[in-house]
């Protein structure tokens, strides 16, 4: 499983030129899902983001994680973050979860953010979806649970 999480002031999605998924000041989350993830994986790369110190403490150093900070989470389904880009110049993504089994794992981290009191808004699996973000530092970091 894979994220890449970047602190923003503000970001959203959109479908459709509808805005489905709106915060303020907190973390945009890009997951993708790799066929051979399991629910061990999904709440150990949870866990690890939802611990982050990756916000800001009054003195300016990244002392705090989401809860800590008191921000929200945009969740985005992303299966581009699993291609195999090493040969040629067309990405595989030969790891990829099947849609079936990355859809089930997509809502099944988001309730878990959820149930941890993480104030979450999501894209919508599988569609074509507009994000816009504004990158606070900026900050990003890519994360990867085997």
């Amino acid at each position: 499983m894979i994220a890449l999480i970047q602190r923003v002031t503000k970001a959203q999605v959109d479908v459709n030129n509808s805005t489905i998924g709106k915060i303020d000041k907190g973390m945009l989350l890009l997951l993708g899902v790799e066929k051979t993830d399991t629910e061990i994986t999904l709440k150990k790369l949870a866990e690890k983001i939802l611990k982050l110190r990756m916000f800001s403490d009054s003195d300016g150093k990244m002392n705090l994680n989401i809860s800590q900070f008191g921000g929200a989470m945009l969740i985005v389904s992303q299966f581009t973050l699993v291609a195999d880009t090493q040969k040629g110049n067309r990405p595989g993504f030969s790891n990829a979860a099947p849609p079936d089994q990355s859809k089930q794992m997509y809502q099944q981290f988001i309730e878990f953010c959820q149930q941890q009191g993480v104030i979450c808004e999501t894209g919508e699996f599988g569609a074509d979806m507009q994000v816009s973000l504004v990158n606070d530092g900026p900050v990003t970091f890519h994360l990867q649970i085997n």
